[in-house]
């Protein structure tokens, strides 16, 4: 059966017109859609669990002894870095200036660049080993592993008890490492993680977003995680691990993109004690355009399901309480929320048919359900991640910011699902950096800087969803259907944003 459409034409009468194309809808359309929002809901409550979590299990861990200044254990700094040029310079001043014992610290800059990264990397070297005559620039003839290979490479040559690891655009304090090192005189402490900042948070709407998203899982998730005793992740960067515990988990591997996530969940299902310190925080820099955070983005969930296939039966296996089995279960499962979502924005358009021909009760069946597991539980996780930081924030901006939050959310659905699914599909491990800049305030230009994520195909589908929603949403206004506009008014939103950025930041 085929008819055209076109959206200007889309009245109330052709509206009818288009109702009558269809025969009558099954029971299954609302049955679908609701037993996809149950599932959605179970993912809510979770929200609503780690803030309970996170009030219940407030207290910093204490320090069971401080070294003294002779007892303080050798540190191998490793720096894993590749085409890094913006911010790779200031990241290796930064760690020259750690507050440590010289002869108790090492460096490792552990460069994989093909560009100017490397003479920039090389003289910085030479220069700052005047201040850390322990600094060493070491290049591998292949980048075997990616990052992963990197550290490995790294610790095969390390002359450390710890290792601290950063990312090229993060940028620790002096005290840093003093304030962390100090819990590994507990020998049972294998990792300790601390916490993100944003040094350019208020760049843009999108730098605002992304802050916002890594303070729920910041603040709330890993403090909840950790000190309910359940397993939480190193974030890749910005943490200590001791050596010992990463060998007896296995060492790094690279047969994921989150060689962090699968790295600490193989060290606590050894039985290593690890730490999250929000109250040690260390600045990091936000990708600034669209085409990177979906890279990154992309990157994470991918990575997170390819740590659930490799060891989601493990955990079950393991003699664990079922607490910390099942926060395991939804912590590597989260992404799966995207493919639900995909899902209710495929079946949006013939949901608004079925109750054309049904009664308008059945829109409460199904948004009210959609306001109460998704808009508050989101409402109530990040505004306490806010508040516990003390953001000095009006409500109205808290509730602008929450809008676009769900909206672009929401617009990273279609990529985010094609991630889960390479990720449990595909064994495809490549790492694909994200692309920094060294922007740290809003008037620093990024456009006429190098590097650029890759072109994908995505932005054709991510179009097609728009027109999808969009014709969605005037179906709906023309059937009065306005319980559903608000939540239409979100998809329409989301999709427009993330494809308009993905489509005119790409040169």
């Amino acid at each position: 059966m085929t008819f055209a459409i076109s959206v200007p034409a889309l009245t109330g009468q052709f509206a009818t017109a288009l109702v009558k194309q269809f025969p009558l809808l099954p029971d299954t359309v609302p049955l679908l859609y609701l037993g996809i929002l149950t599932i959605v809901s179970l993912y809510g409550f979770h929200k609503i669990v780690m803030i309970w979590r996170f009030y219940r299990h407030r207290e910093t861990p204490p320090v069971t002894r401080r070294y003294s200044e002779t007892e303080l254990p050798k540190v191998t700094v490793q720096l894993p870095i590749f085409n890094e040029m913006y911010v790779a310079e200031r990241l290796l001043e930064a760690v020259a200036r750690l507050d440590y014992p010289t002869e108790k610290l090492e460096i490792q800059v552990l460069d994989d660049s093909t560009d100017e990264t490397q003479n920039i990397c090389q003289q910085a070297v030479e220069r700052l080993q005047a201040l850390q005559p322990n600094m060493r620039y070491i290049q591998r003839a292949h980048r075997t592993g990616y990052k992963a290979g990197a550290l490995a490479h790294g610790l095969e040559i390390a002359t450390g008890e710890l290792v601290l690891i950063f990312d090229a655009d993060f940028i620790p304090a002096p005290n840093m490492l003093r304030q962390l090192i100090h819990h590994f005189a507990d020998p049972q402490v294998g990792m300790v993680q601390s916490r993100w900042s944003h040094v350019n948070r208020r760049y843009s709407l999108l730098t605002e977003i992304q802050a916002m998203m890594l303070d729920g899982h910041f603040i709330i998730e890993q403090t909840a995680r950790s000190r309910s005793g359940c397993f939480f992740n190193f974030n890749g960067t910005a943490g200590i691990w001791r050596i010992q515990a990463v060998k007896a988990a296995g060492g790094w591997q690279h047969t994921t993109v989150t060689e962090d996530l699968d790295l600490s969940y193989r060290v606590q299902l050894q039985g290593w004690k690890c730490l999250y310190l929000p109250e040690v925080v260390v600045p990091a820099e936000l990708p600034v355009e669209m085409n990177s955070f979906k890279s990154q983005q992309f990157r994470w969930a991918k990575g997170a399901s390819q740590v659930a296939k490799q060891m989601l039966g493990t955990i079950f296996q393991a003699k664990l309480p079922l607490y910390v089995k099942a926060e395991a279960l939804l912590h590597l499962t989260n992404n799966i929320n995207y493919c639900l979502l995909l899902v209710l924005l495929l079946l949006s358009l013939p949901y608004q048919i079925y109750i054309t021909q049904h009664s308008w009760n059945y829109g409460l069946l199904v948004y009210v359900p959609i306001f109460l597991s998704t808009t508050i539980s989101l409402l109530s996780f990040y505004w306490v991640a806010q508040q516990a930081q003390q953001a000095r924030s009006s409500s109205w901006r808290f509730g602008y910011h929450i809008f676009w939050l769900m909206s672009i959310g929401i617009g990273l659905s279609l990529s985010q699902s094609l991630a889960v699914c390479d990720g449990l599909l595909r064994t495809n491990n490549q790492f694909v950096r994200t692309p920094k800049h060294g922007v740290t305030r809003s008037g620093d230009s990024w456009s006429d800087k190098k590097y650029r994520a890759n072109k994908t195909w995505i932005l054709l589908f991510e179009f097609l969803m728009l027109l999808y929603l969009g014709f969605t949403a005037v179906f709906a206004l023309s059937q009065a259907h306005y319980l559903s506009l608000p939540f239409l008014l979100i998809f329409v939103t989301g999709y427009g944003y993330v494809l308009s950025l993905g489509v005119f930041q790409r040169h």
